[in-house]
C-alpha cells in the first residue's frame, strides 16, 4: 500500500506545486514525515533531489517562454552553492543521523514552513501586475522584465547573502525556495514582473538542491526507490496543475495552503 501512496503523494504535491509555484519541499518533507514515517534526515535528502527533478521540468518549459533573467539566477547561485556546501560539510563532520541533529532538522523544517506559510498567505493576499512594456526616450518599448533597472537588485550584496541564506535552510530542511523565495525576491527586484520572479526561483532551485541533494546522497541520506516513485506520481501533477493554472481561484488555493503549512510547522517544532 506505501507504494501507491507514496505514487498519489507524489501526484497531489505535483498538482499543488503546478498549480500555485509553492516550493515542493514545504509539502513533500512533511508529508513524508507524518504520514510516512521517513526519517527526517532521509525525508529531506529524498526531497532534495525530487525537488531538483520536479524544478528542472519547470525551468525548461520557462527557458522555452524565455521568462527565466539569468543575471538575477546567477547573482543566487553566487551565495547559495557555496553556502549549501559548508552546510554538507558540518553534516558531514557531526552526522545526519544523530539525534541532536535530527532535532535540529525538525525545528528548522517548522520555523521555515510557518514562513512558508506566512510568504503564502502575503502572495494570496498582495497580488501585484506591474507594468508589462516600458518606453524610453526614442520611443522604443521594451518589455519591463528585460531592461536592466529591472534586474538591478536594492543593493548587489543583498542578493547575494539571501542566496547564501536560502543555500543553508535548503540543505538542512529541503524548504526555503518557492513562496519565501518568491516573497523576497518580489522585494529586492520590485520592478520585474511576477512570472520572471516566480522563474528566477525555480530556476536557482535547480543546482542548489541538485548539489544538496547529492550530498546527502554521499551520506547516505537518499532513499533512491522512494524518489522513484514519488517522480511516477509528480511529474504527471504538475503537468495536469500547469494546465488548470487559470481556471483555479488562486487566492483560495494559496490561502488554504498556507493554513496547512502552518498546521505542519506548528506540529514540527512541537514534536
Amino acid at each position: 500500500m506505501h507504494d501507491i501512496g507514496f505514487v498519489i503523494a507524489g501526484f497531489a504535491v505535483g498538482l499543488i506545486v503546478g498549480l500555485t509555484g509553492v516550493g515542493g519541499g514545504s509539502l513533500m518533507t512533511p508529508i513524508l514525515i507524518f504520514f510516512f514515517g521517513i526519517k527526517p534526515y532521509m525525508a529531506v535528502g529524498t526531497d532534495l533531489l525530487f525537488a531538483a527533478f520536479t524544478k528542472a521540468g519547470g525551468t525548461v518549459s520557462l527557458m522555452k517562454k524565455r521568462l527565466v533573467p539569468w543575471r538575477v539566477v546567477g547573482q543566487l547561485c553566487s551565495g547559495s552553492i557555496p553556502a549549501s556546501l559548508v552546510t554538507l560539510y558540518v553534516l558531514h563532520s557531526v552526522g545526519p543521523a544523530g539525534a541532536e541533529v535530527q532535532k535540529l532538522m525538525t525545528t528548522t523544517l517548522g520555523c521555515a514552513l510557518l514562513l512558508t506559510a506566512a510568504a503564502t498567505l502575503f502572495k494570496a493576499m498582495r497580488m501585484r501586475k506591474p507594468p508589462l512594456r516600458v518606453m524610453d526616450q526614442q520611443g522604443s518599448v521594451t518589455p519591463v522584465g528585460e531592461t536592466d533597472a529591472a534586474m538591478r537588485a536594492r543593493h548587489w550584496s543583498l542578493p547575494v547573502l539571501f542566496g547564501a541564506l536560502i543555500g543553508t535552510l535548503v540543505t538542512i530542511t529541503s524548504v526555503g525556495a518557492g513562496a519565501i523565495g518568491v516573497t523576497v525576491l518580489l522585494v529586492l527586484f520590485p520592478l520585474l514582473p511576477l512570472p520572471r520572479i516566480i522563474a528566477a526561483d525555480i530556476a536557482y532551485a535547480v543546482p542548489l538542491t541538485l548539489v544538496a541533494g547529492l550530498g546527502h546522497a554521499s551520506l547516505g541520506s537518499v532513499d533512491w526507490e522512494l524518489l522513484l516513485k514519488l517522480l511516477a506520481g509528480s511529474l504527471p501533477g504538475i503537468w495536469i496543475g500547469a494546465q488548470l493554472i487559470h481556471k483555479t481561484p488562486e487566492r483560495v488555493v494559496r490561502s488554504l495552503l498556507a493554513l496547512l503549512l502552518a498546521y505542519a510547522g506548528t506540529k514540527l517544532i512541537a514534536v
